[in-house]
């Protein structure tokens, strides 16, 4: 089987993906291995010179203050999973579990935590034969990292909390059990070291910003099937006004139409009509496309930094024997990356339900009223319409960003918060919607290319075209839509039409 190597350093967001949803084992490098074990040095011989350490030697946030004396430590750190475990709501799904377990295996690599090598082995163990801690969704401020779920994560090592094994729900200590894994006697610091750090918003983000590279290029293919089938201009693809406005990601989003209708028989047929221009909503296409793209790459670059940072506290550095507690648990980075991106993905779907208002109004697109023969009889895609008028709206309730609200907590020790797990769900959400928007864009779309029989799309959108109808059939009367949309959610979340699309006129980017 091929293995994942993690040193906690150089994990990419293909990476990433490829071992959550590629389902590949794990294992520390060598280089991971020597930094681990000397980071545990470090911690064994500060505790045998009788340091006080915060959360090793002394209780935590606001307890602080109070010294754990050394008979008590092992009992210090079970307490705190304990006592941390506060969660509340409905498990996070098994793939952002599995996504956090390789984020925290990742960052302990980094050898700045202090856990011990034998535990983190474990904890590797536990990813690779699939053991799924219970995380519930709701808890964490995004304060001293992910404190609440990652708790409910690391309670399963010492055989209490909840996981899921093989289709079966158990408890902790069953679940190690049955998966031949020996529990975790917990030493100094190392319940504080698994349950401090950003890896549950940052597995969240992570995900959704892997989803929203291949919806932003489905988005421009599901303009591109737009423009064509409404008879709208390629001039504004034109090379010449993208480059006297060089924002990178305008520049992109209008490359990957030009390519999309390349060839395409339906826009050449109307060359020299009277309209002068189109709707914004296919004219500036590639310019609001563009900026959500931008914004994307921005928290792309987010989430890769902090995919390889260390987010412990205290932070241990083997080479001055320093143990220093400082901020780097603070998830606003990612809290103002994801609540950006959210923003980013709510324009794609406010802008392609424009589009699908324009397909299927007959005032605006000349086309049969909501796509359907003998309309009135039928109501073909109207109700479509408004399930994507619902999630823009939907959206724009999440997009207001979780990362300007903070709320004390910890008795003022923790006097402000990031938000950054809820911002890190909302835009999950967001993206969801979007996802289900540009389904039904390219579900009308592809009804509306049924119209031009004698004309052939572009190569690119020809491609869509096909693999849409190869899974749903044309709309000749009514039927249930939402099986339809369900089907087309799937072809644009697993980019199968983005795949069909690239392998006939080459990679967008």
């Amino acid at each position: 089987m091929e293995y994942l190597v993690l040193n906690g350093e150089s994990l990419s967001l293909d990476q990433f993906v490829q071992g959550v949803r590629g389902k590949k084992r794990v294992m520390l490098s060598a280089e991971a291995e020597i930094k681990v074990a000397k980071a545990r040095d470090t911690i064994d011989k500060a505790l045998k010179g009788k340091r006080v350490i915060y959360g090793l030697t002394t209780g935590f946030g606001a307890l602080s203050d109070v010294v754990i004396s050394k008979n008590q430590t092992k009992q210090l750190q079970r307490n705190i999973l304990m006592s941390h475990a506060a969660g509340v709501g409905n498990y996070l799904d098994e793939e952002i579990t599995r996504a956090a377990l390789l984020l925290k295996i990742n960052s302990l690599a980094k050898g700045h935590a202090g856990i011990k090598l034998e535990t983190l082995k474990i904890l590797i163990t536990v990813y690779n034969k699939g053991v799924c801690p219970l995380m519930p969704e709701k808890g964490s401020v995004g304060a001293s990292g992910d404190l609440a779920p990652l708790a409910h994560l690391a309670l399963v090592l010492v055989g209490q909390g909840r996981a899921s094994f093989r289709g079966k729900v158990l408890n902790g200590k069953d679940a190690m059990k049955k998966a031949g894994i020996p529990l975790v006697d917990l030493d100094a610091g190392e319940g504080l070291a698994l349950i401090n750090g950003t890896q549950v918003m940052t597995a969240i983000g992570a995900l959704a910003t892997w989803d929203a590279l291949n919806l932003l290029k489905t988005a421009d293919i599901a303009a591109g099937m737009s423009l064509e089938v409404l008879l709208a201009s390629n001039i504004e693809l034109d090379k010449k006004i993208h480059d006297v406005r060089p924002h990178p990601g305008q520049i992109t989003s209008a490359d990957n139409l030009r390519r999309i209708t390349r060839h395409s028989e339906i826009v050449s047929s109307h060359k020299d009509c009277s309209r002068v221009q189109d709707a914004y909503s296919i004219r500036c296409s590639p310019q609001v496309h563009g900026a959500s793209l931008d914004a994307l790459h921005y928290a792309k670059r987010v989430i890769e930094i902090e995919m390889n940072a260390a987010t412990d506290n205290p932070l241990i550095f083997p080479e001055t024997g320093q143990i220093v507690s400082g901020g780097n648990f603070h998830g606003q980075p990612v809290a103002l990356a994801l609540d950006f991106l959210a923003i980013a993905l709510s324009e794609v779907a406010n802008i392609s339900e424009r589009r699908i208002e324009r397909l299927v109004n007959p005032q605006l697109s000349g086309l049969p009223a909501f796509l359907i023969k003998e309309a009135g009889l039928n109501s073909g895609f109207m109700i479509a319409q408004y399930t994507a008028a619902a999630l823009v709206s939907e959206n724009k309730v999440l997009a207001h960003p979780a990362s300007v609200d903070s709320i004390p907590t910890s008795a003022n020790k923790e006097d402000h918060v990031s938000m950054g797990t809820i911002a890190a769900r909302k835009c999950r959400e967001v993206l969801k919607n979007a996802e289900h928007v540009v389904s039904i864009e390219l579900l009308c779309a592809a009804q509306a290319m049924d119209l031009f029989t004698n004309l052939r799309a572009g190569k690119g959108t020809m491609e869509a075209y096909r693999t849409i109808r190869e899974h749903i059939a044309h709309l000749e009367n009514d039927r249930i839509l939402s099986d339809d949309i369900n089907t087309m959610y799937r072809l644009v979340h697993e980019a199968k039409i983005l795949s069909s699309v690239e392998n006939k006129i080459g990679a967008l980017n």
